[in-house]
């Protein structure tokens, strides 16, 4: 997860993804329901993917899917390729790595294991690991899930770019006798470590290897059919290839075998895969709404202080979170060498968003969020509110976002520009963007 981790985007940033699009009206449904079957996008969605030409076009990414589902209706598009050297495009059913996209899975896994009386959310985890190291203190999945366990980070660029195969013991090898950062639920600190502490947890309770679990409990149930765990020996249909920005030029991913990360990101699938999950969570057919409230409630630091990412309202357990109660915004993204991804789940609209770039610049976030801006609109082109909804609703539905310019390739996002202030309601105030050809 890179964008988050260094507090990149939050509340005001994130959701100036591109409200100054036109506004979809979902309930505008055989326009839209028509492009879910294949055929040409709908007129309201043409503004969005003409921002999504110009983009890519400023940002030389080769490959990118998005889509949005909610209720029957799905939307899914392919952009770019997902093989630049061979032109082969990237389309609805292209395989990227999830990367931290995967943390939200982890964490549902884990609520299943609470709902079943094989976790202890405040157990100490040497319960479920007694091979982890005694770090004096207790260190439970509960902050764990929340980043708050003091649990160290990636310490260089080289414990990310690992070449060799890791057993579920090896990875946890890679920082067991690593000191803490912090004692625990005394500091947020983001770590794909603590995840692994998790997925180890899952095998030793359930007896099945992560993969195992995930596919017949979160996978399986929410018809995931195309995600699996990564492999770099396997044939996998449809894989992206991976590619990163060196020098002012587009250039092949280093490889890099991801099995280190197994419950933090390393598995592979489709945005159609990643829709499912998130609906099927939204439709309670993975946990039970008391673990959905755990889920959407922001952990708390010792001191009683929120924690998370700045400009979010906190991180719960496997999400970063806008809004409070059944009303707030579930969001989580993903980076990992050959991949960007985002995942947005609104519960209480049950809607959810999602996309995935083969490229490794953090520039995901806004064309998911401006997706999100659209599949949320509350106002038809006519600019009347639709009746009977709630007043977080209008108020949502009321923003305007700024969008901004694409900038050309190699150019550098001043610190100022990455926090963006709160744009004005008025439409004047925002900055359209010039489609490509």
């Amino acid at each position: 997860m890179r964008t988050m981790r260094t507090g990149g985007l939050g509340r005001r940033d994130i959701l100036t993804a591109a409200a100054a699009i036109p506004l979809l009206a979902l309930d505008a449904a055989p326009a839209v329901a028509a492009a879910a079957r294949g055929a040409d996008s709908s007129p309201v969605l043409a503004d969005f993917e003409r921002r999504v030409r110009a983009t890519m076009a400023a940002e030389s990414i080769p490959g990118m899917t998005a889509g949005f589902a909610r209720g029957a209706t799905q939307w899914v598009r392919g952009y770019g390729y997902a093989d630049l050297e061979n032109k082969v495009p990237a389309t609805a059913i292209s395989a990227y790595r999830y990367a931290s996209v995967q943390k939200p899975m982890t964490a549902v896994a884990v609520l299943q294991l609470v709902e079943r009386g094989k976790i202890d959310l405040d157990a100490d985890i040497r319960e479920y690991l007694p091979y982890f190291p005694n770090k004096g203190h207790r260190i439970t999945p509960r902050q764990l899930l929340g980043h708050i366990g003091g649990i160290p980070d990636y310490a260089s660029e080289a414990d990310e770019h690992l070449t060799e195969h890791k057993t579920t013991r090896e990875a946890i090898a890679l920082f067991a006798d690593r000191a803490l950062i912090a004692e625990p639920g005394t500091r947020f600190k983001y770590t794909s470590y603590g995840y692994n502490l998790l997925g180890a947890a899952i095998e030793t309770v359930s007896g099945k290897a992560y993969g195992d679990y995930m596919r017949e409990h979160i996978w399986g149930p929410a018809g995931m059919a195309s995600t699996r765990m990564e492999d770099p020996a396997a044939l996998i249909p449809n894989r992206v290839r991976g590619y990163r920005f060196v020098d002012g030029q587009v250039r092949n991913s280093q490889f890099v075998d991801v099995s280190s990360r197994f419950a933090a990101g390393a598995s592979r699938g489709t945005v159609p895969d990643l829709l499912r999950f998130g609906t099927a969570l939204s439709e309670g057919r993975l946990i039970g709404p008391a673990s959905m409230t755990l889920m959407r409630t922001p952990m708390r630091t010792r001191d009683g202080k929120i924690a998370g990412f700045p400009r979010t309202d906190g991180y719960a357990m496997g999400w970063s979170v806008l809004g409070q109660g059944k009303d707030s915004l579930l969001f989580h993204d993903g980076g990992q060498p050959e991949t960007r991804t985002m995942l947005i789940v609104d519960p209480q609209a049950r809607l959810t968003v999602a996309s995935a770039q083969n490229y490794e610049r953090d520039i995901h976030p806004p064309l998911a969020f401006a997706l999100y801006a659209a599949a949320t609109a509350r106002r038809s082109r006519s600019n009347r509110p639709e009746p009977g909804r709630s007043r977080r609703r209008r108020r949502i539905g009321r923003r305007r976002i700024r969008l901004e310019r694409p900038r050309r390739s190699g150019q550098r996002r001043s610190a100022r520009s990455s926090r963006t202030p709160r744009p004005s309601r008025s439409r004047s105030n925002v900055r359209s963007v010039a489609p490509s050809t």
